[in-house]
């Protein structure tokens, strides 16, 4: 059986924000409405907690404690609580501090764990397409989904590269 892409049913507030009445699974083929409520959902500014939270990713030592890696992918799943987001979303990349051989760090939403990427060292999962958006792009990470990559800048703005 397909995982739904986002968590029940959706049905429209009075602030046009996702809501979670309903237990029923949404298909696995989206209609072109839930699309675009999914699109702009995406699309909002993060929050700072979830900013700094992914920040804090280039300390180097979630590589070798899983509670805070653990605490990383809460901190996602709380950013967007109306999707479920493992179905979407590949991982997270951006640049990486440690050292002169080391270009981006990753977390994978999926195996939940971090890694630091040297040069010439491929990302797996699909997110090698977001690696030269995250050297050069000036945002301070990439959000790589199935379909897009999402960068977010110093502010919490996103911008939408297909």
């Amino acid at each position: 059986m397909p995982r739904p892409m986002l968590r029940q049913n959706l049905q429209t507030k009075t602030d046009s924000v996702l809501s979670l009445s309903s237990t029923t699974p949404v298909k696995q083929e989206l209609s072109e409405e839930t699309k675009m409520k999914l699109d702009r959902l995406l699309r909002k500014s993060r929050s700072k907690q979830y900013m700094d939270m992914i920040k804090n990713l280039d300390a180097g030592g979630h590589t070798h404690n899983q509670k805070e890696t653990d605490d990383i992918i809460n901190a996602i799943s709380q950013e967007f609580p109306e999707v479920e987001i493992s179905g979407i979303l590949l991982g997270i990349v951006s640049k990486c501090y440690l050292g002169d051989n080391y270009e981006v760090h990753s977390i994978d939403a999926g195996k939940r764990i971090i890694e630091h990427y040297r040069q010439g060292q491929l990302l797996p999962g699909g997110m090698e397409k977001a690696r030269s958006i995250a050297i050069h792009g000036g945002y301070n990470f990439i959000e790589v989904y199935i379909d897009c990559c999402r960068a977010v800048s110093a502010n919490g703005t996103v911008s939408v590269i297909k």
